[in-house]
């Protein structure tokens, strides 16, 4: 019987040991991915970094205004100036109307009284 109860114990240790070894491995591989990963981020931000340099660098004014000179022939651009924005007031803004029946019975929605014309707030 205790040879039997050794078999078992041995036969435990060695696929406990045999899971552990296999997990070692799946962690170290998945710690080898995070790093991979980790290193590839760094790259797109600098790429992403180096993007945005080199757009800066292309939509300077200087660099524009020359372009639109180049090619004002073709594209008839002209530099903004305030006198092409219009006054706020001189929108035309669309009237919202109102029906007399939609005010009719107004609900209140806070549990707030709302004074009445011989009523006043405390």
């Amino acid at each position: 019987m205790k040879t039997f109860l050794y078999m078992i114990c041995c036969g435990v240790v060695i696929s406990v040991a045999y899971w552990a070894y296999k997990e070692n491995y799946r962690t170290q591989a998945s710690l080898r991915r995070v790093a991979e990963l980790q290193r590839q981020i760094a790259h797109e931000r600098e790429t992403i970094s180096v993007l945005k340099a080199e757009w800066a660098y292309l939509n300077r004014p200087n660099r524009l205004r020359d372009l639109v000179d180049l090619n004002f022939g073709e594209l008839g651009l002209v530099p903004l100036l305030p006198e092409h924005f219009a006054e706020v007031e001189l929108v035309a803004y669309p009237q919202v109307e109102i029906e007399a029946n939609e005010l009719v019975n107004p609900i209140a929605t806070s549990s707030v009284p709302t004074p009445g014309p011989d009523k006043e707030f405390p």
